[in-house]
């Protein structure tokens, strides 16, 4: 449903336009540093500020109102909020009747008998994805790693020096542009994940296809692999701490981390609500008829969804960490 995780849990709650959104975050360590500043700038870094993101802004100054004493976890269950502060409903009214195509407001509609809240998109918002962002953080305390991420594709540009003209022309034709965000983690301990159902690779398969718009998810040299022999795709170890010469497999090996940096790519599908007119089904009219989207939309949410992808990312690395400390061999000597 709502929750994500085994031992390190994240509990989302909102929607786009009620009045505050947030997450429950359980499993961190008691005495755990909690950087309300670390966790402003993240949110800062997912804030629409550039050519291409939405014009809605919204300040995410939130709260945190249980789990954490003079800046250190206490072992409770940490509950972070965060208003929402900057909507306009009436933008959504048309939508009720005849939803978007690429959008959730058909199946949605469907699945919960005309009660959802549309507004903005309701729970299948990416609004959604601040306090997720705000949780990432705090998974990213209790680990060793180090997290990066970049954009390298938009639309049909791979010159991201030319990406503010780029997207001013798309925006332009009233219409969007996806891409590919490269998500990279360094510093990565061997034997995260399990051998079948909890697979390192299948559980970010999972958690990332849980970020609204991503629509593709691969690791490392992946369907790019698909003309190469195995003397080539084979990652040959160089030495006894795992390290391998090339890293096709993404540093992931039989489903467990094999010490390598992590290398994962994600595309984000072009943005759904367009200001171009489309011609898609009327419910109430019963015929097809012209959509012209309002309301405040990015041209390429794959912008400013890398961040999104980095924390999502932290989330299930963190999980299977505290499952990997719990379930380490014993010494019987």
């Amino acid at each position: 449903m709502n929750t994500t995780g085994t031992l390190f849990k994240v509990t989302l709650y909102g929607e786009s336009h009620q009045p505050a959104i947030g997450a429950v975050i359980e499993g961190v360590p008691p005495g755990l540093v909690i950087e309300e500043a670390a966790i402003a700038k993240e949110l800062l870094r997912r804030n629409p500020k550039a050519v291409g993101t939405t014009p809605r802004k919204e300040a995410d100054q939130f709260e945190i109102t249980s789990g954490v004493l003079n800046g250190r976890a206490t072992g409770a269950p940490i509950h972070l909020t965060i208003p929402n502060t900057n909507t306009k409903s009436k933008d959504y009214e048309s939508l009720k009747h005849h939803p978007r195509p690429g959008h959730a407001d058909f199946v949605a509609n469907e699945k919960y008998g005309g009660f959802q809240d549309f507004r903005g998109g309701g729970q299948f918002s990416g609004r959604l994805t601040a306090p997720l962002v705000a949780a990432g953080v705090i998974a990213k305390a209790m680990l060793p790693m180090a997290f990066s991420h970049r954009l390298v594709q938009l639309g049909s540009l791979t010159d991201m020096d030319q990406m503010d003209a780029y997207l001013k022309t798309i925006a332009d034709e009233g219409d969007s542009v996806g891409g590919i965000i490269e998500l990279n983690v360094t510093n990565m301990p061997v034997g995260l994940g399990q051998p079948i159902f909890q697979k390192l690779d299948s559980e970010i398969a999972r958690i990332l296809f849980s970020v609204p718009a991503v629509k593709g998810v691969q690791l490392g040299t992946a369907f790019d692999g698909a003309s190469m022999k195995g003397s080539e795709f084979n990652d040959a170890l160089v030495d006894e701490s795992g390290k391998t010469q090339t890293n096709h497999s993404g540093g992931v090996s039989g489903g467990l981390s094999n010490g390598n940096p992590l290398r994962v790519r994600a595309f984000v599908k072009p943005t759904s609500s367009i200001k171009k007119p489309q011609e898609t089904y009327h419910n109430k009219e019963k015929e097809r008829k012209t959509l012209k989207v309002e309301g405040r939309h990015d041209v390429a949410i794959a912008r400013r969804a890398g961040v999104v992808l980095e924390n999502m990312l932290a989330l299930v690395l963190a999980d299977l960490y505290l499952q990997n400390l719990a379930h380490s061999p014993i010494n019987s000597k």
